[in-house]
């Protein structure tokens, strides 16, 4: 069984719904979450903030924030979060925040958040590969991250 088919079935079983804010994972996460028959039950929707704009003004990411940590930080994955469980109104939220390429120093810096009502965890990870390689590890890093604080 897949990891993400391992998820579905857990949110499924707790009842639990979830939505995700993603940038540089362009809907991916959502996209698998929604494969298996039955999702609708726990996936509530889902934002593409591949824009600041965005992500300020749909999601609630404070302006300082993005400033002073940048876009690509896990402050801003954490109000990604955040912000995508009080808009859709759902007991997770996943913010996925990165540069996935293909130019620049940072390609592969990822950041990852997972709000609850009982918690927030928050990761940054730096994956290696081609952009759509940097996209599938993120996905999968989100996955485990949501299985592991739920």
């Amino acid at each position: 069984m897949e990891l993400i088919e391992k998820l579905g079935g857990i949110l499924k079983a707790r009842g639990l719904t979830i939505a995700c804010a993603e940038s540089c994972t362009g809907g991916l996460l959502t996209s698998r979450l929604t494969d298996f028959d039955g999702s609708s039950a726990y996936v509530k929707g889902s934002v593409v903030s591949y824009s600041t704009d965005v992500k300020i003004d749909l999601l609630g990411v404070d302006r300082n924030t993005i400033e002073k940590r940048g876009v690509v930080s896990v402050e801003t994955a954490v109000e990604m979060a955040g912000g995508v469980r009080r808009l859709i109104g759902t007991d997770i939220g996943v913010g996925i925040t990165g540069y996935a390429g293909p130019r620049g120093d940072d390609v592969g810096l990822v950041c990852i958040a997972v709000v609850t009502n009982a918690r927030c965890e928050s990761r940054q990870f730096r994956f290696d590969g081609e952009r759509t390689e940097i996209k599938h590890q993120s996905v999968d890093a989100a996955v485990q991250l949501i299985i592991d604080n739920i």
